[in-house]
């Protein structure tokens, strides 16, 4: 079990070694009897799983020693031809690797090494199921390494299922932060926190931006706003189809884009090259997911700033991730143009709605209509009373003549009539 602070080279510290394990197995025979897969890397990202290959290919760029990434989301019949050719380092994630198993497409019987990327989410019970389907196909005699930013006791607890004996190596304390990055708070209630990121993304000046959410539709919320308000922003989610993902994050690093807004499918793992700032526009409820968030900058030596935007109802988390990473984060007071407007109080009547506060920097728009509340009673059609009910004598139809239906009995209108 290994940790260590994100943005430290986790991927190189397991790759490097493997390759060299590997090296007396590495042929340029194109037979495929020559080429079993020998290690195996389990991710819980599609995002990650890209990135982790792209590391061992670039390793292995001048060896014999064959990898490739298989993951959901995109057709798996374009990865059956590439794993029955033969490679000795398969990067996958859990799912996708029980698809080719069950196709039989892959044989794990020869795997002598077996990594969990980011182990402590591979470990957590929603991954728990799917690891112990393929852990029972791999050999009993094997080496396994767990790497993580973050161990918590409770995971180090179910690891003993996994490991044997198993070393601990920590280049830092445990759950430690990154010294390159300062993390400052802004107290804010909810209802103003766009306003605030709008203003905050406005005066940094940074030429990226990655700003996490909570759930999905918070994030293609957050994004359609600040796309009306003149930013170039995209969301990234699990609803998304992989390409849109894959577009998304590419036009991110490259620049076309400059506010990615994302759930923590993007939280772990991933490399941007010099991302100077990460907001947090809702914190999360578990204090380990916090450490890999703002672990996406002030990697390899550079600095980076951690803008937490934390509303009364989440200082609780707050609480528990100052207690994780045992450091009080910096509280920073809005700005005089942040601060909502103070009234005095007055009394209502009943034709004047409430006054709301607002915040100055809050951008213009179109006010909503409240329509009035009625009580259920009033929809209701009226009914009178049993007093009130008077029967009404049966109608007269008129007689019709046998044969005839009712149209004929229709008044016709003349055809120079007008409408």
């Amino acid at each position: 079990m290994a940790g260590a602070q994100t943005g430290t080279g986790k991927t190189a510290a397991f790759a490097l070694p493997v390759l060299q394990k590997l090296m007396p197995f590495a042929s340029s025979s194109p037979s495929p009897a020559r080429h079993a897969v020998r290690a195996l890397i389990l991710v819980p990202t599609r995002e990650l799983a890209i990135q982790v290959e792209a590391s061992v290919k670039a390793y292995a760029k001048y060896s014999h020693l064959r990898s490739l990434v298989v993951f959901g989301g995109v057709d798996i019949k374009t990865q059956t031809p590439q794993l029955r050719a033969g490679i000795e380092i398969l990067v996958a994630t859990p799912g996708r690797l029980l698809d080719h198993i069950e196709q039989k497409s892959v044989q794990l019987n020869q795997v002598q090494m077996l990594v969990l990327d980011e182990a402590d989410r591979m470990l957590d019970m929603g991954f728990m199921p799917d690891l112990k389907r393929i852990l029972a196909l791999l050999p009993r005699q094997r080496q396994n390494l767990m790497f993580s930013a973050t161990f918590s006791a409770e995971i180090k607890k179910l690891s003993a299922e996994f490991l044997v004996n198993p070393k601990l190596i920590e280049v830092a304390r445990s759950n430690a932060t990154s010294e390159n990055v300062t993390q400052k708070v802004y107290l804010v209630g909810h209802e103003e926190k766009h306003a605030l990121l709008a203003h905050l993304l406005r005066g940094t000046g940074a030429a990226q931006t990655l700003v996490f959410t909570k759930t999905k539709l918070t994030a293609s919320r957050i994004a359609r706003q600040l796309q009306r308000e003149g930013f170039a922003s995209d969301a990234i989610h699990g609803d998304k189809s992989q390409l849109e993902r894959m577009q998304a994050l590419d036009a991110f690093k490259s620049g076309k884009i400059t506010v990615l807004i994302a759930t923590d499918v993007a939280a772990r793992g991933l490399d941007i090259d010099q991302l100077p700032v990460v907001v947090n526009y809702e914190i999360p409820s578990a204090a380990e997911d916090y450490v890999h968030r703002i672990g996406r900058t002030g990697r390899a030596g550079a600095f980076g700033v951690a803008i937490s935007l934390v509303s009364p109802e989440e200082e609780k988390y707050l609480l528990e991730i100052e207690k994780l990473i045992k450091c009080n984060i910096q509280r920073v007071a809005l700005p005089v143009s942040e601060k909502p407007v103070s009234r005095a109080p007055r009394a209502e009547s009943a034709h004047e709605p409430r006054a709301e506060h607002h915040m100055h920097i809050r951008a213009p728009h179109t006010p909503q209509i409240k329509r009035p509340v009625h009580d259920a009673w009033f929809n209701k059609p009226y009914e009178p009373s049993l007093s009130q009910r008077v029967e009404a004598p049966p109608a007269v139809q008129p007689a019709r003549p046998a044969g005839q239906i009712p149209a004929l009995f229709m008044r016709r209108k003349p055809v120079d009539a007008e409408d």
